[in-house]
């Protein structure tokens, strides 16, 4: 028994230092998925600086901070030497994220629409 008290100890510690990605957490975190057959050059997500570079077909972006954001947002995505635009008519009713992390999957028709889909990571 007095082997264990220190290994039990220890591992007590270990448990109880260590902390999830969502622990500290003080902005709205979204990433991009392409989802689409064609490499996304550039997306922008919202507000104007918040832009999303060379994410090829499957692949992820990384996260950009957000103080405030939505479900579904303005896309606009700049792929093959075109333009795709997603532009929401309002948010009213919308209920803002909460912090954490999310991702938007984006897809582009063969009529050139943009579909988002909402996921929470």
């Amino acid at each position: 028994m007095k082997r264990v008290a220190p290994l039990f100890s220890l591992l007590l510690i270990f448990v109880l230092s260590c902390t999830d990605r969502d622990d500290d957490l003080t902005a709205i975190n979204i990433r991009i998925k392409n989802v689409s057959e064609v490499a996304y050059a550039r997306v922008q997500v919202g507000a104007e600086d918040k832009i999303h570079e060379n994410v090829a077909s499957g692949e992820f972006s990384e996260y950009l901070e957000y103080e405030e954001a939505f479900r579904y947002a303005f896309i606009e995505i700049m792929a093959e030497d075109q333009t795709y635009t997603l532009q929401p008519i309002d948010f009213v009713g919308e209920t803002p994220l909460s912090l954490g992390f999310y991702t938007y999957e984006l897809n582009i028709t063969e009529s050139g629409d943009v579909i988002l889909e909402f996921k929470v990571d």
